[in-house]
């Protein structure tokens, strides 16, 4: 008698881009539930007149499919553009440790791009990035505020990592910290 393997779970990604940000999640998560998938994730966030929604959504392969086929005709009526992409759960990293990257600039083009070329050196995944431009009341000055959300190997010598990065942000002239990730209370 033989064992029947697990259900792997599966996901579809789906990015959408429109001007209505309500009708652009009513529309993605009641197709979702019609279809009988569930939102694991999502993110909402607005870029000037447009608002990008992120999903991942499970389901099993017939929700999916009929979920899937089903986006570009939404978008279509809706006025959103729409991607989607199969994916894999995220696999366990147990050891990984996860910390928190706040930043604050005088805003320059580069200094994403440094950013992120500095955790890619030293083999740090970035998990999440926000990050907004804004006037400074005082000043009128453009300014830049990022919080970066990473993963730091097993094995990391936190002191040096964190002493490599405040040496980095020296050397460009950022506000920055590096401190463990914390859940948000409520």
């Amino acid at each position: 008698m033989s064992a029947t393997p697990p259900i792997r779970e599966q996901f579809l990604v789906i990015s959408a881009l429109g001007a209505n940000p309500m009708e652009l999640t009513n529309v993605l998560y009641r197709s979702c539930m019609d279809n009988r998938c569930a939102v694991v994730s999502s993110r909402l966030s607005r870029h000037g007149e447009y608002s990008a929604l992120i999903l991942q959504v499970s389901g099993n392969w017939d929700g999916l499919a009929r979920l899937e086929g089903g986006l570009a005709g939404l978008g279509k009526r809706h006025g959103f553009t729409v991607g989607v992409t199969r994916s894999a759960a995220l696999e366990n990293r147990p050891q990984a440790l996860p910390y928190v990257v706040y930043v604050s600039a005088a805003y320059r083009p580069d200094i994403l791009n440094e950013l992120c070329q500095f955790f890619a050196d030293h083999k740090i995944e970035v998990e999440n990035l926000v990050c907004d431009s804004y006037q400074a009341p005082q000043t009128g000055g453009t300014m830049l505020n990022a919080t970066i959300t990473v993963t730091l190997p097993a094995g990391t010598q936190i002191s040096w990592l964190r002493d490599q990065f405040l040496d980095f942000a020296d050397a460009l002239n950022l506000d920055a910290l590096i401190e463990p990730w914390r859940p948000q209370s409520n």
